[in-house]
């Protein structure tokens, strides 16, 4: 509450709050000294005195990236990764910055040093949970940060649309180089994402009381985009399901990462360039419009609600469309 009191020929206000550091002013008239004071406490109980900004020099980013990890990202779906970002970010320099000496252009170097390294894709996949972090310093954690350095931050990516489908004989390269992987759960992963179009993170976290194997369907309680579906099954699904030991809850019972090394040292023995795990999600839904589903049909698979989306993975084989034609 403030504070009115004479010194000298002056009065002198002083505003004090919680949580605020305090406001003092001096004047020469008890009744300016008062109105003054009724304006400050005014905004004091709107939540609208100035921050205490000696709070973010007890504060380093560390600090910052891992409390949000610790407390934001364990309770999200795609926790493994955002984690294994978080960690490899808490060893760059500028994690050791304090917040009231951290600005934009610090970013803007470290943006500049990983771009050396990485595409401006990857690098705006990286800093997307960082930007998060800084909003919900803000709004939720009351850490008094003017605003989040990384909002204005310019990676100067360009929209790729990727359009990688299988080649000939890369299906084949692939099967033979699962069989001789010592995990045997590559090959029915790698089978089941081509029968299905599910995406990874879906598989890996699919139970075994998720699907019904006599309406040979599989509920997804949890997707990308928030929103269940349930996918048929296909009959070469079924056969990659039987062959499967339940001596897990999970069907897959592999981590993300695991999963993204295995990938690429599969691709790495079959001799195959620049194909990702996604890309078979890709070569899914282009087979299944070739197949002569409509739209919806394969939108109630994939899971897409924007059509625009699903049209961009719906690239048929030129060469058979080219058998088409006359």
């Amino acid at each position: 509450m403030a504070t009115i009191r004479k010194r000298g020929d002056k009065w002198q206000v002083q505003i004090r709050r919680q949580g605020f550091p305090p406001i003092s002013r001096s004047f020469h008239t008890k009744s300016d000294a008062a109105e003054w004071a009724r304006y400050w406490e005014s905004k004091a109980d709107r939540a609208e005195l100035p921050d205490n900004r000696k709070v973010l020099d007890t504060i380093s980013l560390a600090d910052l990236v891992k409390r949000y990890r610790d407390e934001v990202v364990i309770a999200k779906r795609g926790r493994e990764i955002e984690t294994i970002i978080l960690n490899a970010f808490l060893k760059e320099p500028i994690c050791r910055k304090k917040l009231s000496a951290l600005s934009s252009e610090d970013f803007t170097a470290y943006r500049d040093k990983r771009l050396e390294v990485i595409s401006g894709k990857s690098l705006s996949r990286q800093l997307s949970p960082l930007s998060n972090m800084f909003n919900v310093a803000k709004q939720e954690w009351g850490i008094p940060i003017k605003s989040n350095p990384l909002a204005k931050l310019r990676i100067g990516t360009k929209e790729s649309k990727r359009e990688r489908r299988l080649r000939a004989n890369e299906l084949a390269k692939l099967v033979h180089a699962a069989r001789k992987t010592r995990n045997p759960l590559i090959l029915p992963i790698v089978l089941f994402a081509l029968e299905t179009a599910m995406r990874r993170g879906e598989i890996l976290s699919m139970r075994w009381h998720h699907i019904d194997l006599d309406r040979r369907s599989v509920v997804i309680p949890e997707t990308k985009n928030g929103y269940p579906r349930t996918i048929p099954l296909t009959s070469k699904a079924m056969v990659t399901l039987q062959g499967i030991k339940r001596d897990s809850e999970r069907v897959f019972p592999i981590q993300p990462n695991a999963l993204r090394l295995s990938w690429t040292r599969l691709t790495h023995r079959a001799s195959i360039k620049d194909l990702h795990f996604h890309d078979l999600r890709h070569e899914a839904i282009s087979r299944f419009f070739e197949m002569g589903l409509t739209v919806p049909e394969v939108a109630s698979i994939s899971g897409h609600r924007d059509i625009r989306m699903l049209m961009r993975y719906a690239h048929a084989d030129a060469e058979r469309l080219a058998k088409k034609l006359p």
